[in-house]
């Protein structure tokens, strides 16, 4: 779960509304050239508030990476607007961390490079060890912690940036279930404390809904905005509980119509 922090300035995009962190306006991404191009976003748009837990769910190739690439600047639309108020991380399903670096040297690494002063960047490396409840494993390297305590470490690697939307690509993917399911508590509970805006990718449609405040169905490629599902269910939640099982059903079905349109198409 490797990540890259990068300030998005609005340009030319209409101020944004009070309370508005992200704000995407009929953005459209093609690939390749003029004529023998391929379409992976289609007239996206989408608000996300200060502090919300937006999901992002479809099939393969829907464009969900896509438009992550777009907001965190690594990529640019090819119409459209897009305006950030503030700073964005974008997050891999790999950790990505440098294997020769510690624990404590990877998440100071973000720090170091704004030449942070080296007593504030000890302290705040501590601070981020502590969030991300790490404390006394600052001093191992990646490969003598797990596969979740190395997404910790990338997740607190973000944290040192001071961004102010987290872009989360997947991020457990690529771990077991029970893994996923400690991490999704913990990523819950960092969420909770330090009210960070996040947009979370996932094909899981129940990590959806065990994470999101709103999940927004994007269809089948070229990428557009199927529907949205408010989760007004209680946190904590439990991604085997009855009450996620149902709403899960009900955003499956959603993607499903899209999938046998898409074919059918």
């Amino acid at each position: 779960m490797s990540a890259v922090a990068l300030p998005r300035p609005a340009g030319n995009a209409e101020p944004l509304v009070a309370d508005t962190v992200l704000s995407v306006r009929d953005v459209r991404k093609s690939y390749g050239p003029a004529g023998n191009n391929v379409l992976a976003l289609d007239g996206i748009s989408l608000d996300v508030s200060r502090g919300e837990f937006v999901c992002l769910v479809g099939a393969s190739g829907c464009g969900k990476t896509t438009l992550l690439n777009l907001v965190s600047g690594l990529d640019g639309q090819t119409r459209g607007e897009i305006a950030i108020n503030g700073r964005t991380t974008l997050l891999f399903q790999e950790a990505a961390l440098f294997p020769w670096l510690t624990a404590a040297a990877n998440i100071e690494l973000p720090l170091t490079l704004a030449r942070a002063p080296k007593s504030e960047r000890r302290a705040e490396v501590e601070q981020l060890l502590r969030l991300v409840h790490l404390d006394g494993f600052g001093d191992k390297r990646p490969h003598e912690l797990s596969g979740g305590m190395r997404q910790r470490v990338a997740l607190a690697r973000a944290f040192a940036q001071h961004a102010d939307v987290l872009l989360m690509d997947e991020p457990f993917g690529a771990l077991d279930a029970m893994t996923r399911d400690l991490l999704h508590d913990e990523l819950e509970r960092i969420w909770r404390e330090t009210r960070v805006t996040i947009v979370f990718v996932t094909h899981n449609v129940r990590e959806a809904v065990r994470l999101g405040d709103r999940i927004v169905v994007l269809t089948s490629r070229p990428g557009r905005v199927a529907g949205e599902f408010r989760v007004d269910l209680p946190r904590p939640r439990n991604i085997s509980g009855p009450d996620v099982a149902e709403l899960a059903y009900t955003v499956t079905e959603r993607l499903r119509e899209e999938v046998r349109r898409h074919a059918d198409g």
